[in-house]
């Protein structure tokens, strides 16, 4: 392979130097590029369109469930980011501050959102009055800017960042523990059946949960650096908020109370993830039901006449496909070789690959060859969008298997601190063990190898040993890892 050549693959290995063919993989696939603002990223259009992608699906249950989109604006008074003292406290130290208005000193600062919690429930204390005006059920599609300035990875950890939160208000909080489990569910069979990426459930401890919140659920994957990704968040934020916000009812009994509200997002590092977990040395693999482009058709020919007759062919299949409801793609420029474009269309991940040369015409049928696998099929042109539905379902199949063994393989039990430590040390991923619930081992872990409790499991295993840190009693077994 000559330097050109090389420059255009990714140089380094998956398992050689896991960071540098990351981010290669997302330059060289177009999917996102540098900005001349430190932290932060340019979004290309095919990244875009996965992001889309997940955006119209996650949509789509939300509103199913009830839930309806609004917006809200982008700058917070800092009095109202205030409201909420231990919130406050936690976001203060990333967020962005606008201090003027052209030349002229503002009289206060307005933080630049690092979440809507404080500006959403202002709002909601104007529109609840009554039980009626119960449950009230928002989900916003928006950016916010959080200073990420010393340690950047694209989707990963960026100072600006694409998500989804949903805010709700309750009459109860047996109503807003049902919303927040709900949709950490919903979230879960996203990122499980779609994105085809395990995960584990479970609760934050009190040190990892969301500032101001009664308690946090979480949906965590590992990677295959081995280290831990958290995929989404559900918070009861009881009445936390409501309270500084005066967000009351007037109930069925005729007396005021507090409403309860939830909140909950996913990000665009939703994107991050399934590169890290499905791509490969060659570039990216997307699931296939969440790739934008299902399949490409590549036209192969060596003369003029054949071109015509190909292309021509081509095009009847790509409306075939179309008219199948399959997302296809007819790659019919000129200027690049057949090898060219196959190569660029297994960096950018696309499921399923189709070739119509000059034989595949004689024969009525064309080539299809799987990204996954890399297995060629030779399929009959009337049964290719039946055989194509069939073959996504088993790479989308074959894509979680291949993620849930990674999972499995990274997952392990300590006995002992000395175990704990080299688990973490040589192997990483999540190490369950024995936790006795005090803060000061929690943080004595982490002060000492790096690792925090990830995930305390909803179905909570029965203790029958000690804490893993100080020996005492264990209270719950938990998920520990090093984490993005």
């Amino acid at each position: 392979m000559d330097g050109k050549a090389a420059d255009i693959g990714i140089t380094v290995g998956k398992d050689e130097d896991f960071p540098e063919w990351y981010t290669q993989l997302v330059v060289k696939a177009r999917i996102a590029d540098y900005s001349s603002v430190k932290g932060f990223m340019v979004l290309m259009p095919y990244g875009y369109a996965i992001w889309e992608m997940i955006r119209v699906s996650l949509d789509a249950k939300l509103r199913e469930k009830g839930h309806r989109n609004a917006y809200f604006p982008l700058l917070i008074p800092e009095g109202l980011l205030r409201k909420e003292a231990e919130h406050f406290k936690g976001f203060v130290p990333e967020v962005f501050w606008v201090t003027h208005s052209g030349d002229s000193p503002l009289s206060e600062r307005l933080a630049v959102r690092p979440t809507s919690e404080t500006i959403i429930y202002e709002s909601f204390s104007r529109w609840i009055k009554s039980w009626r005006d119960l449950p009230l059920l928002l989900n916003v599609w928006n950016s916010v800017l959080r200073a990420e300035i010393k340690s950047t990875k694209p989707f990963i950890r960026t100072s600006e960042f694409l998500w989804q939160e949903g805010h709700t208000a309750h009459a109860s909080k047996e109503e807003a523990d049902k919303e927040v489990l709900d949709i950490l569910r919903l979230y879960e069979r996203f990122i499980e059946e779609e994105l085809a990426i395990p995960v584990v459930s479970g609760y934050k401890s009190e040190r990892e949960k969301f500032v101001g919140a009664l308690y946090t659920t979480t949906l965590e994957a590992v990677m295959p650096d081995g280290k831990a990704l958290q995929m989404g968040t559900s918070h009861n934020l009881g009445q936390n908020f409501s309270k500084p916000f005066e967000i009351k009812y007037l109930g069925r009994d005729e007396k005021e109370h507090y409403v309860w509200t939830t909140s909950w997002g996913v990000s665009w590092r939703l994107i991050g993830a399934l590169l890290m977990v499905h791509g490969d040395d060659k570039g990216a693999i997307i699931p296939p039901r969440i790739a934008p482009i299902q399949a490409v058709i590549v036209p192969i020919a060596y003369s003029e006449e054949q071109r015509g007759m190909v292309l021509a062919a081509s095009r009847e299949v790509e409306a075939l496909l179309k008219g199948e409801g399959i997302r296809v793609e007819l790659d019919d420029r000129t200027q690049y070789t057949p090898g060219w474009k196959f190569n660029d269309w297994e960096m950018k991940g696309v499921p399923v690959r189709i070739e119509i040369g000059p034989r595949d015409l004689e024969k009525g049928e064309v080539t299809i060859a799987r990204r996954d696998t890399g297995k060629r099929l030779h399929v009959k042109r009337d049964i290719l969008a039946a055989e194509l539905h069939r073959v996504m379902s088993e790479i989308q199949g074959n894509l979680f298997e291949r993620a849930k063994k990674l999972l499995e393989s990274h997952t392990s039990t300590a006995r002992d601190y000395g175990e704990f430590v080299e688990i973490l040390r040589e192997k990483g991923g999540f190490v369950k063990a024995y936790w006795c619930g005090g803060g000061e081992c929690e943080e004595a872990i982490k002060m000492e190898t790096g690792a925090t409790i990830r995930a305390i499991p909803f179905e909570a295993e029965d203790p029958v040993g000690s804490c893993i840190y100080c020996g005492g009693e264990a209270e719950k077994m938990v998920y520990f890892a090093k984490a993005y």
